[in-house]
């Protein structure tokens, strides 16, 4: 009898699982290439832009020490719907400030609190958020031989409001290391009752890091990044903490 039982109370929790799954709306898939920058801005232009009922979730330790604001440039190589089929242009490429945060809940979550997008379409996007690009330019070139394989990467995306997001690195490309599936929310900062849950996996090869002083394969760098309504965020005292490139990225967007 207690074996019955206790099949039949797994058999109860499989399908509680599977309606929670369900409860769970497949928006978009989408394959990528990212370029992150970790970095420490100032706390109160950040704390402006936190919602109540959201706290920093800054890391004391390991390779996102004291970072409180995650740069992303992102190439969208391929956007499809559930049914397979492409959404919009299919592809796009876009900045976004991310911050590490705790919810309501303690649970630990991103929050976005601004972008720029190459595609006008995209803004302001789902998170609220997005300011449409006057200009992009993204170049992304290799160039391999019989030394070491040496990537760059160039970035400008303004706004008409001054907002600019840019990049420029060149860097020693490595293997990086595949992390494990993982489920991430992400929340917006202007509506902060609305989230997605991000499930995704990449391979990641960090290139800099401040804290855990990996070989430095970085040659060369420079960002600009402010104005408009970011000027406050980049005032000129804010810390690059870490440079990662990740290689590629797969995801899949979850509406609760």
């Amino acid at each position: 009898m207690i074996h019955l039982r206790r099949t039949f109370f797994t058999s109860f929790l499989a399908l509680a699982g599977l309606a929670v799954a369900h409860a769970e709306t497949p928006v978009e898939f989408s394959s990528e290439a990212r370029f992150q920058i970790d970095l420490h801005v100032p706390d109160a232009a950040l704390k402006a832009l936190i919602p109540k009922g959201f706290t920093l979730n800054v890391a004391a330790q390991g390779p996102a020490k004291d970072c409180n604001l995650r740069l992303v440039f992102i190439d969208r190589v391929s956007i499809n719907a559930p049914d397979g089929k492409p959404i919009g242009k299919g592809a796009n490429a876009l900045a976004w400030l991310v911050a590490p945060v705790k919810d309501a809940s303690g649970a630990n979550a991103q929050l976005v609190v601004g972008g720029l997008t190459a595609d006008p379409s995209d803004a302001p996007g789902p998170f609220g958020v997005y300011l449409p690009a006057a200009t992009h330019t993204v170049q992304r070139t290799l160039s391999s031989g019989s030394g070491a394989s040496m990537e760059s990467q160039d970035w400008v995306l303004t706004a008409a409001t001054g907002e600019r997001l840019e990049m420029h690195i060149k860097f020693e490309r490595g293997v990086g290391n595949k992390g494990k599936p993982s489920d991430t929310r992400f929340y917006s900062a202007k509506n902060p009752e609305f989230y997605q849950i991000s499930t995704q996996e990449q391979v990641l090869d960090i290139l800099r890091n401040t804290t855990t002083n990996p070989p430095d394969r970085v040659k060369d760098f420079s960002l600009k990044a402010g104005g408009g309504s970011y000027a406050k965020l980049f005032d000129g005292t804010e810390k690059v903490l870490s440079w990662d490139n990740i290689i590629w990225l797969n995801r899949t967007v979850l509406q609760p």
